[in-house]
């Protein structure tokens, strides 16, 4: 596997990359974090283009300040509110406008499934995906794979609970895809309004990945060595009375855990709301602070790959 393979692709589908190239981004990564100045200043002159459609804390930061250690300029938006979207512009005239003005990279978030394929269609320059709607989220697939394998030194082997929202959230569906690259035994545990979309599990069927569902999560904790917790996302629930429904149907605190293995992670991509309860931050099941760290240096890493900066 070459940085070769990365160069002027677009990041729109966890399903568009390999094992041997989820295990390069990884190892680069790695090395990144043994020498966090290693790339700064390696893309000096570039054009980072963010435009985000939908909030965002971490994703946002994480690209922009990750550009900036890399030496790009940035330019974009964080929400649409306060541009020419809220006049009614088009995802297609505002990356026609971008890329007038010199883009390199666009890193993009939109709310409708399926945005961030078009985009990558329409124009010549790199995208990436930073979230479209309820389907996929690569690079936080990315970040969360890089962590696992940050706490056990591994992903074989392991066996890792997916609990929450799994209808709506592209975390989880991004990260299913993505552990199927790999000898993982996974479980879903969600109400069954919450049931992960029949096309992902079909998705997993043919890759040959091992998984079963889970309505409970005492009934499996036991076996775990991943706890991988969402929230329900209720900007994307269509009926505000299935929320009602299904609001505060799961929480995990120590109660939770009582029959977890010591050596149990717990991953979380954030925001939580009432699902994962503070008293777990300073026990060492707490691993989504380490998680949510680890988006910088992987970021970093994929936009070098993807520009074709020195190693």
């Amino acid at each position: 596997m070459e940085k070769s393979d990365f160069i002027g692709r677009d990041v729109v589908s966890i399903r568009d990359f390999e094992r041997d190239q989820l295990d390069h981004l990884f190892d680069s990564v790695e090395a990144l974090e043994k020498q966090p100045r290693s790339l700064n200043d390696i893309l000096e002159g570039k054009l980072a283009v963010i435009l985000f459609f939908e909030p965002s804390t971490r994703t946002y930061s994480s690209f922009h300040i990750a550009a900036d250690n890399l030496g790009m300029k940035v330019t974009g938006f964080a929400s649409a509110a306060g541009s020419s979207v809220s006049k009614g512009e088009t995802l297609h005239d505002t990356i026609r406008m971008f890329e007038g003005y010199g883009a390199d990279l666009f890193v993009i978030r939109h709310a409708r499934p399926g945005s961030l394929r078009f985009a990558a269609e329409i124009t010549d320059v790199p995208v990436i995906n930073a979230g479209d709607g309820s389907r996929e989220h690569p690079t936080q697939a990315m970040t969360d794979m890089y962590a696992i394998r940050k706490a056990f030194g591994k992903l074989d082997g392991l066996k890792v609970g997916i609990l929450g929202d799994l209808r709506y959230g592209r975390t989880a569906s991004s990260l299913a895809y993505a552990l199927s690259n790999y000898d993982v035994e996974m479980t879903f545990i969600a109400p069954e309004a919450l049931k992960m979309r029949p096309e992902v599990e079909q998705y997993l069927e043919q890759r040959g990945a091992t998984t079963k569902s889970e309505t409970d999560l005492k009934n499996v904790v036991g076996d775990l060595d991943v706890l991988y917790v969402t929230r329900i996302q209720k900007e994307r629930i269509p009926d505000p009375t299935e929320f009602e429904k299904v609001k505060g149907l799961y929480q995990v605190n120590l109660e939770a855990l009582a029959r977890a293995k010591p050596s149990l992670k717990v991953l979380h991509p954030m925001p939580r709301v009432d699902e994962l309860a503070a008293e777990l931050d300073a026990t060492n099941y707490a691993h989504y602070f380490v998680q949510a760290a680890a988006g910088l240096p992987l970021r970093m890493v994929l936009m070098n790959f993807m520009l074709g900066g020195a190693s």
